[in-house]
């Protein structure tokens, strides 16, 4: 029996470095298929936004999370639990700013980057740039328009991943006329 539960953990850690291989197969295609990092970054961006969309979902139907109230609260439940349940690791939160529409997600690991180094022909590249795009998708789904970059990052010789949310507003319905 003891075999069994040491086995899950290496199914864990074989499915995510699974995971990181094949995302490096994708960036590395998409930077063989575009001309220029920023094409690439609008393409990662794009397709995280598409992946946003539809596993907001999935986390909402496995994490029985509520509606958030605040800004503050999103926050906590992104880092706390939707990190933590899809990529294994929960960024801290900081550098709130003083109207509390802004923050930034502190990834001391990044699990997309292992096994990673960035050729000298693509420092503008964003490699992690598909979690900004999730993060957008997600958030949308639940009406929040939400601006979100990367400040700083690992393999440009930061010493830590951070990725900056700004709130920009709430998304309304609009129903069509007659429907309510």
């Amino acid at each position: 029996m003891s075999r069994q539960g040491g086995r899950g953990t290496e199914s864990k850690k074989m499915n995510s470095e699974l995971f990181t291989l094949t995302y490096g197969a994708l960036v590395t295609q998409l930077c063989k298929d575009y001309e220029n990092d920023e094409d690439v970054n609008k393409q990662l961006d794009k397709m995280g936004y598409n992946i946003g969309v539809r596993l907001i979902e999935d986390f909402l139907a496995r994490s029985n999370v509520g509606r958030c109230h605040d800004f503050r609260e999103t926050a906590d439940v992104i880092a706390k639990i939707a990190f933590k349940m899809y990529l294994g690791i929960t960024p801290s939160i900081t550098n709130w700013s003083p109207g509390g529409d802004e923050f930034s997600l502190i990834l001391e690991n990044n699990p997309l980057v292992d096994f990673v180094e960035l050729p000298d022909n693509h420092s503008t590249l964003i490699y992690s740039n598909l979690l900004c795009g999730v993060l957008r998708g997600a958030l949308e789904m639940v009406q929040m328009a939400v601006d979100v970059k990367f400040v700083q990052d690992t393999l440009k010789g930061d010493s830590v991943t951070e990725i900056r949310m700004k709130f920009i507003r709430r998304i309304e319905d609009n129903l069509p006329a007659g429907e309510e």
